[in-house]
C-alpha cells in the first residue's frame, strides 16, 4: 500500500523530532562534561594557586621570624656591649681616681719617701746586678738618693753582693707622672719599671677578676677563674 504524501510527511516529522532530541540530549551531555571538566580544572587551579599563596605567606612568615631574630640579636649584642662599655668605663674612672691618690701620696714627703725606699730596694732585688743606674723626676732627686743610701745597706746584707747605684742627672723621668723611679743595670739594656703608674698598672692586672667580681658579681659564663 502506497503511502501518502501526508504520511511522508509525517514521518519525516517523526524522524527530524527524533533526530533533534537526540541533538538535544547530546547537547546537554556535552554540556554538562564541559561544566564537569571546568569545574575540576577550576578547582585544581584554585588548589594550585592555594598553595602557592599558602608557600608564600609561609616563606614570608619565617622570613620575617629570621629578621625578628637577627634584629633581637643585634639588639642584645649592641646591649651587651653597653653594658661592657660602661663596666670599662667604670672600671676606668677607678683606676683615674687611683692615679688621682698616688699624686696626693707624692706630695706627702713622709709617705712618698718610704714608698720610694720600697721601690728602689725592690729594683735592686730584681735585678741584682753590681751596678745600676736609677732614674727618676727632676724633682725627686733627693728623695730618690735618701732612698738609695737607706736601701744599699740592706740590698748587701740581703744578698752579700756589691753594688754601685747612679742616678742619671741627664735624662729624667717626666715631672706629669706621679712618682716613682725606673731601675736600669750598667749598660742600660735591662729595665725595671717601678713608676707609681706602672705599679698601679700592674697591681690593676693582677686583681682585675676580683675587681670585676666586688663591681659587678661573678660572670656565670666564667668557667675557670685564673
Amino acid at each position: 500500500m502506497a503511502l501518502t504524501d501526508a504520511d511522508v510527511q509525517k514521518q519525516i516529522k517523526h524522524m527530524m523530532a527524533f533526530i533533534e532530541q537526540e541533538a538535544n540530549e547530546k547537547v546537554e551531555e556535552i554540556d554538562a562534561r564541559a561544566e564537569e571538566e571546568f569545574n575540576i580544572e577550576k578547582g585544581r587551579l584554585v588548589q594550585t594557586q592555594r598553595v602557592k599563596i599558602m608557600e608564600y605567606y609561609e616563606k614570608k612568615e619565617k622570613q620575617i621570624e629570621q629578621h625578628k631574630k637577627i634584629q633581637m640579636s643585634n639588639l642584645m649584642n649592641q646591649a651587651r656591649l653597653k653594658v661592657l662599655k660602661a663596666r670599662d668605663d667604670m672600671i676606668a674612672d677607678m683606676l683615674f681616681e687611683a692615679r688621682q691618690q698616688l699624686a696626693a701620696i707624692a706630695q706627702d714627703s713622709a709617705r712618698y719617701s718610704t714608698l720610694l725606699e720600697g721601690l728602689v730596694l725592690q729594683g735592686f732585688y730584681q735585678l741584682l746586678e753590681e751596678k745600676v743606674i736609677i732614674r727618676c723626676r727632676q724633682q725627686d732627686v733627693e728623695m730618690v738618693q735618701a732612698a738609695v743610701n737607706k736601701s744599699i745597706p740592706i740590698f748587701k746584707e740581703s744578698v752579700k753582693k756589691h753594688i754601685v747605684v747612679k742616678i742619671d742627672m741627664d735624662h729624667f723621668l717626666p715631672s706629669s707622672i706621679c712618682g716613682g723611679v725606673e731601675v736600669y743595670n750598667d749598660n742600660g739594656k735591662i729595665k725595671v719599671s717601678n713608676t707609681l703608674e706602672n705599679r698601679l698598672e700592674l697591681l690593676a692586672q693582677q686583681m682585675m677578676p676580683e675587681i670585676r667580681v666586688s663591681l659587678f658579681g661573678a660572670n656565670p659564663n666564667r668557667k675557670f677563674t685564673d
